[in-house]
């Protein structure tokens, strides 16, 4: 019998990526998304690069019995749902916490009563706040800088103790660093509501021109060329992860898994691979450093490797050449 994974905010820029990839390898899935970030229009995209039909519920993850409804007959959860703006997380705090942790308890009481007990959680290496040591390993210390990175990490802790109290549930927590790039047809891609939080789609809109120039916070980090270092991964490695981890669930476990390359590049260094992979200029100004950020943020994967057989594959000119891909060809996003 195919397997039936359950998909939370499935709609959303990894979770479309990740639905091509579940689907290519022959799973169903069940997608449940109140569509706050994202736009069915992107499933429709999916479902074109799939050449399957995707059910979809549209619901909100604190809504239990919608969720219990919408789960039955599934077999694993992969969750996704979530507010993940950092900036907004200060300004907005209850709303994370509402959304991001009622709503994960809200999955997990509906998961216990239609018994299901498989989970793949999206969490992120904003848990790691400001590293002591690169590159960073799964056993770092935690201590997150914003109510975003707190959400994640209460939610860790909350699977966590689900396991430690019901030893037969079956648990991976997949900590993202910088996902980047779109798919290669340039269907799906980061789709950002008004002003990105993110570099690589401020950097193509620049490349576009719907911005005059870009801005880079801080020219002089302890780093190569004075701009901050982080570690981007490809969308679709990243997704690739998740069924790597999907497979890996076949006995109950605990494990958290960093999701990287293992390799920095500074903002400087991105803007040049975007250029050659563009043809376009990317003008820039410098600003003053923003509270909160840090010089540098890398992962250790070996962990991925070792355990679930799984690295990055896609360089960092794949990064460049897939999202100038998907901001051609949708200048405007999913219209």
């Amino acid at each position: 019998m195919r397997r039936k994974i359950f998909l939370t905010g499935g709609s959303g820029y990894i979770g479309t990526h990740t639905c091509v990839e579940i689907l290519a390898e022959g799973y169903d899935i069940v997608i449940y998304d109140n569509l706050s970030n994202s736009t069915k229009k992107a499933l429709n995209k999916v479902e074109k690069i799939a050449n399957k039909k995707i059910t979809f519920i549209e619901g909100d993850i604190r809504d239990e019995k919608k969720l219990y409804r919408a789960m039955l007959g599934c077999d694993a959860v992969i969750h996704f749902a979530g507010l993940k703006a950092v900036g907004e997380s200060v300004a907005k705090p209850l709303e994370y916490y509402d959304n991001n942790v009622s709503g994960t308890i809200s999955l997990l009481k509906s998961m216990k009563k239609a018994k299901i007990k498989t989970i793949v959680f999206s969490s992120s290496a904003t848990v790691y706040g400001n590293p002591e040591y690169l590159p960073i390993d799964e056993r770092h210390p935690l201590r997150t800088m914003n109510p975003y990175g707190t959400t994640k990490l209460m939610i860790e802790n909350i699977l966590q103790d689900i396991y430690k109290s019901d030893s037969s549930w079956k648990i991976i927590i997949l900590r993202y660093f910088n996902p980047v790039g779109a798919h290669k047809t340039g269907l799906i891609g980061e789709n950002p509501n008004g002003i990105p939080n993110n570099l690589m789609p401020l950097i193509a809109q620049t490349a576009l021109g719907k911005r005059e120039y870009l801005q880079i916070f801080g020219q002089n980090w302890e780093t190569n060329d004075g701009t901050g270092v982080r570690d981007y991964i490809h969308v679709v490695d990243l997704a690739l992860a998740h069924l790597k981890a999907l497979s890996f669930l076949k006995k109950p476990c605990f494990e958290v898994i960093n999701i990287g390359t293992g390799k920095g590049h500074s903002v400087l260094e991105i803007i040049k691979a975007f250029e050659k992979n563009s043809g376009r200029k990317i003008p820039y100004k410098f600003m003053p450093r923003r509270s909160g950020d840090i010089a540098e943020c890398y992962a250790d994967v070996s962990k991925a490797k070792q355990l679930l057989n799984w690295e990055a594959v896609y360089s960092l000119d794949d990064m460049c050449k897939s999202t100038w891909k998907w901001q051609n060809m949708n200048p405007n996003g999913y219209i």
